[in-house]
């Protein structure tokens, strides 16, 4: 069973334009989100919580994640671009998960089977967990995949990539590190 939080994202486009004037994200963060076309939250903005089941079977959650940086993944195995995206995802999940990365795909409504197969044919390691209904990614309004989000070691949206990027480049592994030098909970915050 998949839990998931209300989000919309009409409302969170809303909220996020109100909250612009009052923080926004640490110009490093804003000035490193521009090469790779990403889109930037303001410092406040949470993401939606959710659990759910893993291909293999765990429990894996959002909130298990917080103080880590996460990159959180919505893909399909028909998704071409997506299958060009997986494998940089799992070499920088090995590179970086000892100091604090964590990676998470959501599978977009397909059997166990198939993620299962797809995850041994690339020799992926980090959680692919089973959205069979489609709520987690209705939560987080994802309208296209690839749909890549970035969350702080805070538990804050940090960017939104919806489409394909380059993750292996410069700029993604400078944005990663970055975020992996911030503290898990910054001051004034939750």
């Amino acid at each position: 069973m998949i839990r998931t939080a209300r989000f919309s994202m009409a409302a969170c486009g809303i909220l996020l334009t109100a909250l612009d004037a009052f923080a926004v994200e640490p110009p490093a963060v804003t000035e490193l989100l521009k090469p790779l076309n990403l889109s930037g939250y303001s410092s406040s903005m949470q993401p939606p919580g959710f659990s759910g089941l893993t291909a293999d079977g765990k429990t894996a959650s959002l909130t298990a994640l917080r103080g880590r940086v996460v990159l959180l993944n919505f893909w399909a195995t028909w998704c071409r671009e997506c299958r060009q995206e997986m494998p940089v995802f799992e070499r920088l999940y090995r590179e970086f998960s000892a100091r604090g990365l964590s990676v998470m795909g959501i599978n977009a409504r397909e059997a166990t089977a198939a993620v299962r197969e797809y995850s041994r044919e690339l020799g992926l390691t980090f959680p692919l967990v089973l959205d069979s209904r489609g709520e987690i990614n209705a939560a987080y309004g994802v309208i296209g995949l690839p749909t890549t989000f970035l969350i702080g070691r805070d538990g804050r949206a940090v960017a939104l990539a919806v489409g394909p990027r380059e993750w292996a480049s410069v700029p993604a592994r400078a944005l990663i590190q970055t975020l992996l030098a911030e503290p898990a909970a910054l001051k004034g915050t939750r």
